[in-house]
């Protein structure tokens, strides 16, 4: 044996609890470590091996189940580290939770000491996370503690997040924000938040920018976790509105489908949230951002993922009935017949005029329009009977990247992020202008949703459609299975619709453009005018990438040509057309007319 080898024998390495404690201790007033601490001392890594999924979790649970048995949790934890620094592969956090999660716990007695035996002395990364991983199923109130010093180690910070997400969400969301906050208003809300600082947790909160891109809805997400919204806004004394606003933002952001799924889902205090807001709403302030964010808590409470929570009979309907009567107040209704610039500060929260996102004219006109074209999209089937099938072409608020998507739901369940929930259902031009939600004799395979990665990586959802006598069926899914949620659906069934009724929702649904834009709206007459007329880029030996709206300019409509260039290389062309006041019809005509007289391939000379 070497010398550093020996050493290495005779030394025991110190807990990694106790190290991360002495670190923590050693930081200003308690303060969460940006990005976490390192391992001390780390030794040299293991190698990524090429052993498969399968065998990892044979020798895993070789490994794991007679320790869970073991007596004495002192002895059994420093045979667990040593079998797992006799292993030649590294072995993943997720590998251990995933195992660990499969196990059988037969004493849960014995397994919990365990657990919090590894958590406490484990000297291993490898061995804390196995603890870590147990506390998510056996962990109690007593361990929140120590799992807030683990999380601190930047190795570590999931494993632990999970545990503490499993006995304290506020801690666990506190211990993500303090790894993933960059921003100073987020830095800011952490210290308030470690410190226990009540006053400085709302100063901050409503610090928290709003420009797009600087909140992910994961982020949103723990920001609520954290500062329990909820009790903030239910709290005694006269109503925030900055706060209420505020919330209402973090509920929009948790429903945008541009991540991998819809991180509302994954927040139990959903519906105490939405009824906390809509209970604020009639005090918030009449400005064209409040009137945003309460609309998009209506169209996602009337047919967004927040839906599928275990809300109780008729909550949802009554909290539509507010919001609607709130909107509907003379002032409310003047914020969107104002003139652009007179509708009060887009980014008012109530207490940061200007601080908000889409300041600026042009914005704010597009907003404008938005809630115009949308005011009465979630209310208006209030009163009217919901058959099986219903379809919502919905617009998200244009604060956000553009969004736009059918939502199918049944049985008044939004299908999409039940079933599936890794990326947003198609938009209108694929499901709707096709027809391929039509039900033939024929059965045909609709793809009614992808993920954002593509279906190749994380998959997509398809079902067959088929008419069967006075029936329409929806059968023979094909569909990976959903992100990890409570509320995910793991199962398919098999749907029927009356056929007369299915029809006429899906005719309704072709012919609603009540939606669109403009510019959306001469997209969508382009790429019908070249279904039906293929011939005018085909002479031209062209083809049609796509055709919408530009992602940084939606008021612009982008076509995408492609075509083999002299040399027989591939060629992409893309042709911007600008709004230039003439009605869409006419935009679309001269697009098509330019097309049949002009060789493309020539636009970009």
């Amino acid at each position: 044996m070497s010398a550093p080898e020996e050493r290495g024998a005779l030394t025991p390495r110190p807990s990694l609890y106790s190290y991360a404690l002495r670190l923590h201790r050693a930081e200003p007033e308690g303060r969460f470590p940006g990005k976490g601490y390192e391992l001390p001392d780390p030794s040299e890594p293991k190698r990524q091996g090429s052993r498969s999924w399968a065998k990892t979790r044979a020798a895993l649970t070789d490994l794991l189940g007679p320790l869970l048995l073991a007596p004495d949790p002192v002895r059994a934890t420093e045979r667990l580290q040593r079998q797992l620094s006799e292993l030649t592969e590294a072995v993943r956090p997720g590998h251990i939770h995933r195992v660990v999660s499969e196990l059988v716990l037969e004493d849960q007695a014995r397994a919990r000491a365990l657990a919090r035996c590894l958590t406490r002395a484990g000297s291993t990364s490898e061995a804390v996370c196995v603890g870590l991983s147990l506390l998510a199923r056996l962990g109690e109130p007593e361990d929140v503690p120590y799992l807030r010093i683990l999380g601190q180690l930047r190795v570590l910070v999931g494993p632990a997040v999970r545990a503490l997400d499993a006995i304290d969400r506020p801690a666990g969301a506190l211990v993500w924000l303090g790894h993933h906050a960059e921003t100073s208003a987020l830095r800011g809300l952490v210290d308030a938040l470690a410190a226990g600082d009540d006053a400085a947790v709302r100063g901050w909160l409503l610090a928290v920018p709003r420009e797009p891109g600087t909140v992910a809805p994961e982020t949103a997400r723990r920001i609520a976790e954290a500062v329990r919204a909820a009790d903030l806004l239910a709290a005694d004394g006269p109503v925030d509105a900055g706060l209420a606003a505020q919330t209402g933002w973090l509920l929009f952001r948790m429903t945008s489908l541009r991540g991998d799924w819809a991180e509302i889902l994954l927040y139990p205090e959903a519906v105490r949230t939405y009824e906390a807001v809509v209970a604020c709403a009639g005090d918030l302030t009449p400005t064209l951002d409040h009137y945003g964010i309460l609309l998009s808590a209506a169209l996602d409470l009337h047919s967004g993922p927040s839906r599928l929570h275990a809300w109780g009979p008729g909550v949802c309907e009554e909290l539509l009935e507010e919001l609607d009567a709130v909107l509907s107040r003379p002032e409310y209704r003047a914020v969107l017949h104002a003139e652009v610039g007179d509708a009060g500060d887009v980014g008012d929260t109530g207490s940061r005029p200007g601080t908000g996102p889409g300041v600026g004219g042009v914005a704010e006109g597009r907003r404008n329009d938005w809630a115009r074209r949308a005011a009465r999209q979630p209310f208006r089937r209030l009163t009217e009977p919901a058959g099986r099938l219903r379809i919502e072409t919905v617009v998200r608020d244009p604060v956000e990247p553009d969004t736009v998507e059918v939502r199918l739901l049944i049985d008044g369940r939004p299908l999409v992020p039940e079933f599936f929930g890794r990326g947003a259902a198609h938009p209108p031009e694929w499901l709707l202008d096709s027809g391929r939600l039509r039900a033939t004799e024929e059965p045909h395979e609709v793809q009614l949703a992808e993920a954002h990665c593509t279906e190749g990586c994380c998959g997509a959802l398809h079902v067959t459609i088929r008419r069967d006598g006075d029936e329409v069926v929806w059968s023979d899914w094909r569909c990976p299975p959903p992100p990890p949620s409570p509320l995910h659906t793991r199962e398919l069934p098999e749907y029927r619709f009356d056929a007369a009724a299915y029809d006429a929702e899906v005719t309704r649904a072709e012919s609603d453009h009540s939606w669109t834009w403009p510019a959306r709206r001469v997209a969508r007459l382009i790429a019908v005018g070249l279904r039906d007329r293929p011939e005018l880029l085909s002479r031209w030996d062209v083809r049609l990438g796509w055709v919408g709206t530009d992602f940084r300019d939606r008021d612009r409509t982008a076509l995408s040509l492609l075509y083999a260039g002299e040399d027989g290389s591939s060629r992409h062309y893309l042709w911007h057309i600008p709004d230039d006041g003439t009605a869409p019809e006419e935009r679309a005509a001269a697009v098509l007319h330019r097309l049949a007289t002009v060789d493309p391939r020539t636009y970009g000379s």
